[in-house]
């Protein structure tokens, strides 16, 4: 998971309050970025009108303290991106409102929108700077970046996601960010190319090289020889690829000298859990190199050999036995997906709806002075705020159907409860997604095993009529 630095939206000059949480809102709730409104969740406060209620806060929090700034903060903002492929849209909101409440422990009013018109899936995260009882503000802090990337892995990481790491200097280079996620690094593709160009006895270097070249790399000589695959940015020197792969280690073996041993890489613990096969043949049209079939040849081995030794283990050498059990796991997470979408929406409501009532009550006076002024436009223009937040807080009783307007302690104890009901639902929705995952991934294995099979049959029949 990528995210970026904590971004402030401050008042500007000649900018009023409104205006500068406004215009950021309009984007990130844009309809087309967000399905049309389904990826937007918010958090005591209503998206609709969030612009008007962040405003009503700061005049609340002047009010009570006596403070005030030139170029007032109204609203901080930050992005939060995953992997593309790796997660739903819908899960990639559920995990910005995890963060937001997390972050913010639930005393400032935030919204989450998740875009979906890139090829990877973000939220936006924006929150009231002022505090939900408008006596304090939120404090941009020394270290805040790291705070906020620090907590956003840590939930990718709970919630069985990657975490992208860029390259910086302390940090994991993009090499190693590979090796850890079972991939091939550029590295080792280049060994595996040189393991295939051995194969086929060339006589001295410049053949080796010249095979090197017929497997699509480009070849650099100089001090040093390097080498440059059809997707890398940088050569690689022979020098950096370990023991076995230096110039004058290749020679010797050249010369009969010593005997070349390809490197074997050891799987990683995290990829011992089954992988989807590769198809081989469409990477190879696609533009892949021969060192990437070598590659993928022994990563398609080992993971039909984990596939074999999870259908042992767990008796399902039956292949409709093994869609019986996909078919249940996936009915599982399916169910326990929609009780806590379920839980989502009803707190969700609830927030809007305790939101909305509090609203409703502070401005109550000053819309029934509006009704006695007859709708006066002055009166209007000088409490447009206050009487707004008390048309969009009916306008949402009408829209939640509320005839008789509960408590505001009933809704904290409502919405308590299930809080805790979709935490311990969301325990056992993680362990049915990884299981319903790695049935998933098995009996696609068994599907492409078995019509590889069915293929190299059909070709040895060919070649026994010809």
């Amino acid at each position: 998971m990528a995210t970026t630095r904590i971004m402030p939206l401050h008042i500007g000059k000649g900018r009023s309050a409104g205006a500068a949480i406004s215009g950021i809102i309009d984007y990130v709730e844009n309809p087309q970025k967000t399905d049309n409104g389904n990826l937007i969740t918010s958090y005591a406060c209503d998206s609709r009108t969030a612009d008007a209620e962040f405003h009503f806060s700061k005049r609340q929090y002047k009010a009570i303290t006596g403070r005030t700034q030139e170029r007032d903060v109204i609203a901080y903002h930050f992005r939060q991106s995953f992997r593309p492929g790796e997660i739903t849209p819908e899960e990639a909101n559920r995990i910005g409102v995890e963060f937001a409440h997390r972050f913010l422990k639930d005393n400032n009013a935030f919204i989450v929108c998740t875009h979906i018109d890139r090829h990877h899936v973000h939220n936006h995260v924006i929150w009231n700077s002022t505090t939900l009882d408008c006596t304090r503000k939120f404090r941009n802090f020394w270290g805040s970046t790291k705070a906020v990337r620090l907590l956003s892995d840590t939930i990718c990481v709970e919630h069985g996601l990657s975490i992208i790491e860029h390259p910086k200097r302390h940090g994991k280079s993009y090499n190693k960010w590979l090796d850890e996620q079972g991939l091939p690094s550029h590295r080792d593709l280049l060994r595996a190319a040189i393991d295939a160009a051995f194969e086929k006895k060339p006589a001295d270097l410049d053949a080796l090289l010249q095979l090197l070249q017929e497997a699509g790399y480009e070849v650099k000589r100089g001090k040093n020889i390097s080498l440059k695959g059809k997707n890398q940015e940088r050569f690689v020197r022979l020098s950096s690829l370990g023991e076995g792969y230096t110039e004058s280690e290749l020679l010797a073996v050249l010369m009969g000298k010593t005997e070349h041993t390809p490197h074997k890489k050891p799987l990683p613990n995290k990829s011992e859990k089954v992988s989807l096969l590769i198809d081989i043949d469409a990477k190879l049209r696609a533009g892949k190199s021969g060192g990437y079939k070598q590659w993928a040849s022994v990563f398609n081995a080992k993971q039909m050999a984990h596939t074999m030794n999870y259908l042992q283990e767990h008796g399902l050498m039956d292949v409709a036995a093994l869609k019986e059990k996909a078919e249940a796991a996936t009915a599982q997470f399916n169910s326990l997906s929609a009780q806590i979408k379920s839980a989502e929406t009803r707190m969700a409501e609830i927030a809007v709806l305790k939101t909305q009532i509090i609203n409703y009550a502070k401005t109550r006076d000053v819309f029934a002075a509006y009704k006695v002024s007859g709708y006066s436009k002055k009166y209007l223009a000088e409490h447009e705020a206050d009487i707004l937040l008390h048309r969009a807080a009916k306008k949402a009783f009408n829209e939640l159907g509320v005839k008789k307007l509960p408590t505001v302690k009933s809704l904290q104890e409502e919405y308590a409860q299930l809080l805790a009901e979709k935490k311990t639902a969301y325990s056992d929705y993680k362990k049915a997604r990884e299981k319903m995952r790695e049935l998933l991934t098995i009996q696609k294995n068994v599907t492409h095993i078995l019509g590889t099979e069915e293929r190299t049959a059909e070709k040895e029949k060919e070649q026994e009529s010809r």
